[in-house]
């Protein structure tokens, strides 16, 4: 006899249904992502755990609304399960005995993950070098006043110049006093970028593979390279070094962080996002965070070549973009939306008047008439702050065709919706969300930050008559950004918005060495605007929206 049993689920009228089980662990439960579905109202979700294993089964209600029934009796935590026992869940009745004959052998376990890179070897010399780093830094200090070199708006090229030559001179006075495997054009270089440059986050930042670096403290850098994150072997000097960096980074653009203001927004001169922490709110020194912009902007062409999209999701939202539509990309942190909202940009026309507004400016737009608004943080009174609202309720006095909001977090969205429904049509905005849906429920969220006391049902019209398109993107298990949903918003019936998924992603598998699998198709929905494109004279074809042109692709990987 095979160490198989057979499953019989009996629900009249329908005929008993017979389920060959190999030794495993199988959930129950109404949710068709289950291993063993019971679609019922009288069965919960994620209802019970079976454990088959040789010869014997165990049965384990996750304390589901109507509970689990062994032999008549209820089921407490997890009971054994004889053969012939009746099990009842819901309307369902199981019971299980030996297979009479043995199933066809397993699908062998997909080969194991690459294993993780290792963590980079300690070094050896790390404490000797920070000691010495230390002693000519402060050597430095001493000899060339760069705080006051920089007040006297002295250019970076002369200030450069006049450091690396008082590290020369400091390093010949030093000379024999340097251990064998500390090398001093190495130890220049270092204390070079940290007293005018960003120290050790200098390479990084000129590498083009690293797309995000997150200091935790002065002993810990990590990066992610090819959606993937890793302990690099750079450190900081100390807290004070990594306080020095980010005065260095905020200052220019006017912010400050201090006991007072520990936490701040910034931006890099190419763009790159920065956010820092430090103490009393950071419990492990002071933590940076940059998130790297390409130095070359993506464009459409490089998300079609990374699987973001497709050709036609791409030719499809530009006509979107032409035709006026107002579009809301949603996404989690890190899935690519400032990135896709850059892209999606590239389609404004040239003629356009475009008002972009951000919290710290990273859109890169490249048509000629482009005014860039940034929100302004509050000063050391706690005065003068101009926030994303300010800026977008000033914009509609300005003359806009088109207004780019970086990202809504706040009461914004309501002025953000009312600008969408009073003639500026085609804006473009941000939004964390975690589905299509999941958008409309944020949107009403932030609209009641605003403070005004509306009605949800006035709120729902508002967004209702606002928004067509909501183009949602992920971050996958394999580091790789998707659009997995293209939704129109179609109108409002009763006090529910009804929506249309036009286009979408579906995974199909993972490898074995974790690279998603799947394909992009249709629903078969046609967008309700159609006409609208003929009418513009805007080329759309029609076979894009039928899942047989896509049936095509799904042998295609990502």
């Amino acid at each position: 006899m095979a160490d198989l049993i057979q499953l019989t689920l009996l629900a009249p009228p329908a005929p008993p249904r017979h389920i060959p089980l190999s030794p495993g662990v199988y959930s129950i439960g109404s949710d068709e992502r289950n291993r063993i579905p019971l679609p019922s109202p009288g069965v919960t979700g994620r209802h019970a755990i079976l454990t088959v294993n040789p010869r014997e089964c165990w049965i384990e209600d996750l304390d589901s609304d109507q509970g689990t029934q062994l032999d008549g009796r209820p089921v407490r935590g997890r009971a054994a399960w004889k053969p012939g026992q009746p099990l009842v869940i819901g309307p369902f009745t199981l019971s299980w005995a030996l297979a009479l004959s043995p199933l066809p052998p397993p699908t062998p376990p997909p080969e194991p993950l690459p294993a993780p890179p290792p963590a980079p070897v300690a070094d050896p010399h790390r404490e000797s070098r920070i000691r010495i780093k230390q002693t000519i830094h402060r050597e430095l200090l001493e000899r060339l006043d760069i705080k006051r070199m920089s007040a006297a708006h002295i250019g970076h090229e002369e200030l450069s110049r006049r450091t690396v030559k008082a590290l020369q001179d400091i390093l010949r006075d030093s000379e024999g006093r340097l251990p064998r495997e500390i090398t001093p054009d190495q130890l220049i270089r270092e204390i070079h970028d940290e007293a005018l440059g960003l120290g050790p986050l200098e390479d990084l930042l000129a590498d083009a593979s690293v797309t995000e670096i997150m200091v935790n403290g002065p002993s810990q850098i990590f990066i992610e390279r090819a959606g993937r994150i890793e302990l690099t072997d750079r450190t900081f000097l100390d807290n004070d070094s990594v306080l020095a960096i980010i005065e260095r980074i905020v200052s220019p653009l006017g912010r400050r962080i201090d006991e007072s203001q520990p936490y701040v927004d910034a931006r890099l001169k190419d763009g790159s996002r920065v956010n820092a922490v430090i103490p009393p709110l950071s419990l492990i020194g002071p933590c940076l965070t940059i998130r790297k912009f390409a130095q070359i902007p993506l464009r459409d062409e490089d998300l079609i070549r990374y699987g973001t999209w497709t050709r036609e999701i791409a030719n499809f939202l530009r006509a979107c973009i032409l035709l006026r539509k107002n579009i809301i990309v949603a996404g989690g942190t890190g899935s690519g939306k400032t990135t896709l909202l850059n892209v999606l940009s590239e389609y404004l026309p040239s003629t356009d008047r475009i008002l972009t507004i951000e919290d710290a400016a990273e859109l890169r737009l490249k048509q000629p008439h482009v005014i860039r608004l940034e929100a302004r943080p509050p000063n050391l009174e706690g005065k003068g702050a101009v926030t994303i609202r300010d800026l977008v309720r000033n914009s509609l006095r300005m003359r806009p065709d088109r207004i780019i909001v970086g990202e809504c977090r706040g009461g914004e969205a309501l002025d953000m919706l009312q600008a969408m429904n009073t003639g500026h049509d085609g804006s473009l905005t941000t939004i964390h969300a975690n589905s299509p849906r999941d958008v409309l429920s944020r949107l009403e969220t932030l609209v009641l930050m605003s403070g005004m006391d509306l009605p949800v049902r006035a709120i729902r019209e508002q967004i209702a008559s606002a928004i067509d398109l909501v183009i949602h993107e992920s971050r996958l298990g394999d580091g790789s950004r998707k659009i997995v949903s293209v939704t129109e918003i179609v109108g409002q019936e009763g006090d529910r918005i009804t929506m249309q998924e036009l286009f979408k992603f579906e995974q199909s598998g993972v490898r074995p060495d974790g690279q998603v699998l799947g394909f992009f198709t249709s629903t078969g929905t046609v967008p309700t605007f159609m006409e609208e494109f003929h009418t513009r004279n805007l080329k759309v074809d029609q076979a894009i929206f039928d899942p047989l042109y896509w049936a095509q692709f799904k042998g295609a990987t990502s």
